[in-house]
């Protein structure tokens, strides 16, 4: 079976037979020991400060400000990462991704970008996840359960999976690192039921594998991934109230949602929110003014 774009894409690192809320309770009454103070889990404003310029489209400036803060923690893994966020998301904002034209529009949603992504542009991406990878399994050399380490690993594959799937088509690749990301996540929620920013991928998938015809959630459901557009709006929900560094991805992706379901006061809040917060992000303010009815490009009052 030929599986669509987004219904990969967005899977990223889903668990696939028990929800997030499920494994956080299992873990906690397992008491669980809470993991050691990294910067995956724990705001560093240098790294806050470059996902704020990422989320402002200064990816340049945002891979400076990870460049730099790595070169003072040479062992973290999480910059590495970083460094691939910013080439992906430079890519997705260059498709159009992140739009309400991608997102309302049923063949890219379900099938994925027209044309090609920038070879160099995803050469470095890649570049990056090995080197994030070497960094995140060097740790876990030490300690198996390493969060870090997990989280990293988590968003390599899911990450990676994007890129095969929604900007070069390459299905089997994506489904593979979609499954690898899948068992990751496991092991992560394992050790960090808190992690709020993980909540936003399987609340993702949730939505886009709920949002596919009948028979793509069959041969899914069959695989052991099910999907549901409510719950995969709640599940995105907690990494807007609670996440960090992934928070305004999650609200964008929450709004885009929130526009499909025609729920636009929840869209419109949202993007507002982003507005003021990413004054330079011109998609924002674009997605602010079409949520509201606006022409675009339109002068937003923020």
């Amino acid at each position: 079976m030929r599986y669509s774009a987004c219904a990969l894409i967005f899977v990223l690192f889903l668990t696939p037979a028990r929800s997030l809320e499920q494994e956080s309770t299992a873990i906690s009454a397992a008491a669980a020991p809470a993991p050691s103070a990294t910067p995956a889990f724990y705001p560093v404003p240098e790294l806050m400060s470059g996902f704020h310029q990422l989320y402002e489209q200064k990816f340049d400036q945002a891979r400076v400000t990870f460049s730099d803060w790595h070169s003072s923690h040479p062992e973290e893994p999480f910059s590495e990462v970083a460094v691939a966020a910013s080439f992906l998301f430079e890519e997705l904002y260059r498709q159009g991704v992140l739009t309400s034209d991608f997102f309302l529009n049923e063949r890219k949603f379900l099938h994925g970008i027209d044309g090609k992504p920038d070879p160099v542009r995803m050469n470095n991406f890649r570049d990056a996840l090995t080197r994030a990878r070497m960094l995140a399994k060097k740790r876990m050399k030490t300690n198996p359960k390493d969060a870090e380490g997990l989280f990293t690993l988590t968003l390599a594959a899911g990450m990676e999976s994007d890129a095969d799937a929604i900007l070069e088509k390459r299905q089997l690749d994506g489904l593979k690192r979609m499954k690898e990301a899948n068992e990751y996540a496991k092991q992560l929620i394992a050790v960090h039921p808190d992690a709020a920013d993980a909540y936003v991928a399987p609340g993702i998938a949730n939505y886009i594998i709920g949002s596919l015809n009948p028979g793509y959630r069959l041969a899914l459901w069959f695989g052991g991934i099910h999907g549901d557009k409510k719950l995969g709006m709640a599940q995105v929900g907690k990494t807007v109230e609670d996440g960090r560094y992934l928070r305004p991805f999650a609200k964008i992706m929450l709004a885009l949602a929130a526009r499909r379901e025609k729920q636009n006061a929840l869209a419109q809040k949202l993007l507002h929110e982003l507005t003021q917060e990413f004054p330079s992000n011109d998609t924002f303010a674009a997605e602010y003014a079409k949520a509201m009815g606006l022409p675009v490009p339109a002068i937003v009052t923020r």
